[in-house]
């Protein structure tokens, strides 16, 4: 297993290596935003990535949103030393599958990085297999991560590329908000949100276009993707 932690407290970093190490896991130490967003660091295929907020230069809130307009993929957990409700909305919102906030024990942390690299096993991270998906006039590239509508590409944020992409592979099937939210956010967000039927709205404005439908509601249940 591969990890990249992005920690500037040399206390905190220094725990987390010695721990991980420990545990038979490769680590991959840095101390600012900037040095993570290097070519070669976002070429990496990391199991895990771990960022704190309260990082000098670019803040963590930002590196996150960088990574994932960067279709990096990887589950990333943050951290912070704020036990603030509006820091973990944010991180979750921006892309994050999961929050700890400091001080923590070192078995929760390594707890929490087996369940993500669990759901990576179990759920989409690296969307569809087939380079090419053609459903009516909607197309989606899974090696470019692009959707198409005839020959205009969409703008979607990467948690709307992610929550497309659940959709499709699950295509003719209802999924319950709780599976997407588990599958797309992940198992820690609050599932008392209305998170998954914003995302689906957002989601249905952007693909079905010129009178297209491909998202249907399952009154009670979830949500369907269905071929046309």
């Amino acid at each position: 297993m591969q990890i990249l932690v992005v920690e500037d407290d040399h206390r905190i970093s220094s725990f987390l290596i010695k721990g991980l190490e420990e545990n038979g896991i490769l680590v991959t130490l840095c101390k600012r935003a900037e040095e993570a967003l290097q070519e070669d660091f976002l070429k990496v295929p990391w199991d895990v990535i771990i960022i704190d907020i309260m990082l000098p230069g670019i803040d963590g809130i930002q590196l996150l949103q960088t990574l994932r307009y960067k279709q990096v993929f990887s589950p990333i957990l943050m951290l912070s030393a704020l036990n603030s409700v509006q820091d973990k909305v944010t991180s979750l919102d921006h892309g994050a599958d999961d929050f700890l906030t400091k001080p923590f024990h070192f078995d929760e942390l390594l707890s929490r990085i087996n369940a993500l690299t669990r759901r990576r096993q179990y759920h989409l991270q690296e969307p569809v297999r087939v380079p090419q998906l053609t459903f009516g006039n909607l197309r989606v590239d899974t090696d470019q991560y692009q959707v198409f509508f005839k020959d205009k590409e969409l703008e979607l944020s990467p948690r709307e590329y992610k929550l497309l992409a659940y959709l499709i592979v699950n295509k003719n099937k209802t999924v319950s908000r709780m599976q997407i939210l588990n599958a797309v956010w992940g198992i820690t967000f609050d599932n008392h949100s209305n998170v998954v039927d914003v995302y689906i709205s957002y989601l249905r404005n952007k693909i079905e276009l010129e009178g297209a439908k491909y998202i249907y509601t399952v009154k009670g249940v979830g949500y369907m993707f269905k071929e046309q």
